[in-house]
């Protein structure tokens, strides 16, 4: 039986190049995302991949979406907990409604929805928990006090949650992407990318999506119980840790 795999945020960007590569090496692959319809219709029609709506930064919504998922596919072995957002700006003009947005959907967003997997995963003795983190989680980021913090913190859970788990079969391991070419870099422009960003990575180039699905397929594996509460930089050498 081929295993089922949750995609959070799994339609667009990186998340669509992590439920092709899993689907691509085996899984019954199940992608959320939030709102964008069209962008979803159109990713089920070209990949056959089966798609869920719900908010992730809501308990309910991320319980009534797995019980869904489970009950089309069978029990959630990979989670890959990838759905993020963005609303960037200096922290002395933040608002309340910004951090908690950033918080609740980048950070409250995996208990949200490891809660509702892990003890499934605990009675099987078997489960991989894959979180999509980032560089700036790591070093910071000038206007993303929000993002930032929540992306450090899901590298806290990570080891926690491996540290509670380590005996049962379950990995939780995290992904710290660089600069990718996805619609969300793109968005910047193009000097800005030539000049201020490129030159501070020393591959010289913005990482391609599936270049961090690959990363996800490597430590969703079977054979890649050992490694643990690991954090893995895909970033072309901008920060090396």
């Amino acid at each position: 039986m081929a295993r089922v795999a949750l995609v959070t945020g799994g339609t667009r960007g990186i998340g669509a190049a992590i439920s092709k590569a899993l689907k691509a090496a085996g899984y019954k692959v199940a992608a959320s995302y939030a709102g964008n319809d069209a962008a979803a219709d159109k990713f089920k029609a070209e990949t056959g991949i089966a798609v869920y709506k719900w908010d992730v930064s809501s308990f309910e919504a991320c319980a009534e979406g797995v019980k869904k998922v489970e009950a089309d596919l069978g029990p959630v072995e990979v989670l890959v907990n990838n759905a993020g957002i963005t609303r960037d700006t200096a922290f002395h003009k933040m608002t309340l409604e910004q951090w908690n947005a950033v918080i609740n959907t980048n950070l409250g967003s995996l208990f949200n929805m490891t809660r509702q997997v892990i003890e499934g995963m605990r009675a099987r003795k078997f489960g991989r928990i894959i979180s999509i983190s980032s560089i700036n989680g790591q070093k910071g980021q000038f206007g993303q006090v929000n993002y930032s913090a929540a992306k450090a913190g899901d590298i806290g859970f990570t080891k926690a949650l491996a540290l509670e788990n380590a005996k049962g079969g379950i990995t939780v391991n995290a992904i710290c992407p660089g600069y990718i070419n996805t619609e969300m870099v793109q968005a910047v422009p193009k000097d800005v990318l030539e000049k201020n960003v490129i030159p501070q990575i020393p591959a010289a180039r913005l990482g391609e999506p599936e270049e961090i699905a690959r990363a996800v397929v490597f430590l969703a594996a079977d054979e890649s119980g050992f490694i643990t509460g690991s954090t893995l930089t895909v970033n072309g050498g901008q920060y090396m840790v």
